[in-house]
């Protein structure tokens, strides 16, 4: 059976765990060099066992490394012919993942999170930060009242939060600004609901509840984040909907 594009779906993404999303990344980032690899040359790249690599192979229904190997080949071979329009490939790629039971679910259940609570505080710093003005507008335009922090020094007083829930957005799930002030609702008895780019980061496994959507990071100079957003969007206008 062919697997080609469906090899890395939405639902084999989210199985991953810390040490296979190391594997996945490295593939993602040096595809053409690991069609190459020997298992242990794959393995000591990413500081892995060979066992781990295996496991990965599994959860992309590949038999072995091998077979692997040729379903990654065709990976690349699809995706190379998608190339002059690969930004809506892989959007389009995107949200044809998410037609399933789990996403549904998974969306379902943040949105009975935000049902529950008094207020919605949307907290990022850079365009997060403008996708969370965004976000506080549009739940309060289908009734819940939301508002948004982009300053990590913004003062937060228990008694002005109280059941209030905290949508945190950051592509990297490393921004420091944004920890700290997740740090602060968390010390207030906020439940912490965060979108990230993965779940395997710091601010992912800080929430009470996360939405990944795995776009391909993509930096601009080595320091500007222009990873697409368009999933981020969807994701908050799909929570509202359901509140």
């Amino acid at each position: 059976m062919k697997l080609g594009i469906d090899m890395f779906s939405y639902e084999k993404i989210q199985s991953f765990n810390k040490l296979e999303f190391m594997v996945y990344d490295y593939v993602m980032k040096n595809g053409n060099q690991v069609l190459f690899m020997t298992i242990r040359e794959l393995a000591e790249a990413v500081y892995v066992s060979t066992s781990t690599i295996l496991r990965f192979c599994k959860k992309v229904d590949c038999d072995g490394y091998a077979e692997f190997r040729v379903q990654f080949k065709l990976y690349l071979e699809q995706s190379e012919q998608k190339k002059p329009a690969n930004d809506i490939f892989e959007i389009l790629h995107y949200f044809k993942s998410t037609n399933n039971v789990e996403f549904e679910e998974r969306i379902t259940k943040a949105g009975k999170m935000v049902q529950t609570s008094k207020q919605v505080i949307f907290v990022g710093v850079g365009s997060s930060g403008i996708l969370g003005k965004y976000g506080a507008r549009y739940f309060s335009n289908m009734g819940k009242f939301s508002h948004h922090i982009d300053d990590p020094f913004y003062p937060i007083f228990e008694d002005l939060y109280e059941d209030a829930i905290v949508i945190a957005l950051s592509v990297s799930g490393e921004t420091q600004q944004t920890v700290h002030l997740i740090n602060q609702f968390k010390s207030r008895h906020c439940k912490i609901i965060s979108i990230t780019n993965s779940e395997n980061s710091t601010i992912a496994k800080m929430s009470d509840y996360n939405i990944a959507y795995y776009m391909t990071n993509e930096l601009v100079h080595g320091e500007y984040n222009v990873t697409t957003q368009v999933p981020v969007i969807f994701v908050l206008e799909a929570i509202a909907r359901r509140i």
